[in-house]
C-alpha cells in the first residue's frame, strides 16, 4: 500500500476516534422550566439540550425535545432515560425527592432562581450561562433585554386600573401580587386592581364591580376555552366593568401574559402599544 494511502486510512481513524471522544463529552441537558429553556435557547446553547418539560413551549422548536413531564411533578424515570449529564431546573422544579435521586445518578442538576423579579431573571441568566460555559452570551443576552425593555417602556400609557384573567378548572382565575402576570402589569405602566390578593383567586362579580377595572388582559387558552372573545364580555363576572364598556379587552398569548422571561420586554410592548392607540373614553 503506497504511504499516501496509510496516512489517509491513520488520519481517517484519528478524526473518528476526536468526533467519538468529543461525543462522549459533549453535555447533555435537560431543562425543567419555561423560562430556563427559553434562556438555553437565547444563548445559542440549544444544541446541548436532549429534553425539555412541558412547560416549554417557547421556542416552537422546544416543543420538538423528548418531554419529561411538567417540571413541578418530575417522574425521576422520564428524566433519567434521556441520559442527561446535566439538569438545569427551576427552583419550583421537583418534587424534592426526585431532585434528590437524580443527584444520586450523578447527573449534575443545576438549580436557578425563578422569582417574578427582574433581579432574578438577570441571576436566572447568568446562573444558566455559566452552567453552560456560555457566560460572555449570557452578558450580551442581558444587555439586549434590558435594552428592549427601555424601549418597550418608552411607549407612554395612562395608568388605567387592570385585572389579568385567566381560566382554571373552569373558572375565571384574577392574578394578584406577586406573580409574573402582576409584574407585568406594572412593567406595562398599569396598576394591578387585585394587589390586596396573593396569587391567583377566584373572581366574584361583588369584588369586580367594587375594584371597577378598566383594562383586562386574557390570555389566548381562556378565550379559547369560553369560545370566543364575546363570551368573556358576557361574563356576568366582567360585563358591567368599564373595560368591556370601553372594549379595553387584550388578549395576549398565555406565556406572554403570565410568564416572566426574556420575552417580557414583548409583553409590556404589546400592551403599552395597544393601550397607546385606543381612544380615551
Amino acid at each position: 500500500m503506497k504511504k499516501s494511502g496509510i496516512f489517509a486510512i491513520v488520519l481517517l481513524i484519528k478524526l473518528m476516534l476526536g468526533f467519538s471522544g468529543a461525543i462522549a463529552q459533549s453535555p447533555r441537558v435537560v431543562s425543567l422550566g419555561g423560562s430556563v429553556t427559553e434562556i438555553v435557547y437565547a444563548l445559542g446553547a440549544e444544541q446541548q439540550l436532549v429534553g425539555a418539560d412541558q412547560s416549554s413551549l417557547y421556542p416552537l422548536a422546544a416543543q420538538q425535545l423528548p418531554s419529561v413531564g411538567y417540571y413541578r411533578r418530575l417522574p425521576v424515570e422520564g428524566v433519567a432515560s434521556l441520559k442527561p449529564t446535566m439538569v438545569i431546573a427551576s427552583e419550583h422544579a421537583g418534587p424534592p425527592q426526585v431532585i434528590e435521586q437524580l443527584r444520586t445518578l450523578q447527573i449534575n442538576v443545576v438549580r436557578v432562581s425563578d422569582l417574578p423579579t427582574l433581579d432574578s431573571l438577570q441571576q436566572r441568566v447568568r446562573d444558566i450561562a455559566r452552567a453552560l460555559d456560555q457566560v460572555s452570551q449570557g452578558e450580551v443576552v442581558l444587555r439586549d433585554f434590558d435594552q428592549a425593555l427601555k424601549r418597550a417602556k418608552s411607549v407612554e400609557v395612562i395608568p388605567f386600573k387592570a385585572i389579568t384573567v385567566v381560566m382554571r378548572g373552569g373558572k375565571l382565575l384574577g392574578a394578584g401580587r406577586d406573580t409574573a402576570a402582576g409584574v407585568v402589569l406594572h412593567e406595562a405602566g398599569l396598576i394591578n386592581a387585585l394587589s390586596a390578593q396573593e396569587s391567583y383567586r377566584p373572581l366574584s362579580a361583588e369584588a369586580i364591580s367594587a375594584l371597577a377595572p378598566e383594562v383586562i388582559i386574557v390570555t389566548r387558552g381562556t378565550v379559547e376555552s369560553l369560545g370566543s372573545l364575546q363570551a368573556l364580555k358576557d361574563s356576568p363576572i366582567l360585563k358591567y366593568t368599564p373595560a368591556v364598556a370601553n372594549n379595553r379587552i387584550l388578549v395576549l398569548d398565555d406565556l406572554l401574559a403570565q410568564g416572566f422571561g426574556l420575552r417580557l420586554p414583548q409583553a409590556v410592548h404589546d400592551i403599552r402599544w395597544e393601550l397607546s392607540r385606543a381612544p380615551i373614553q
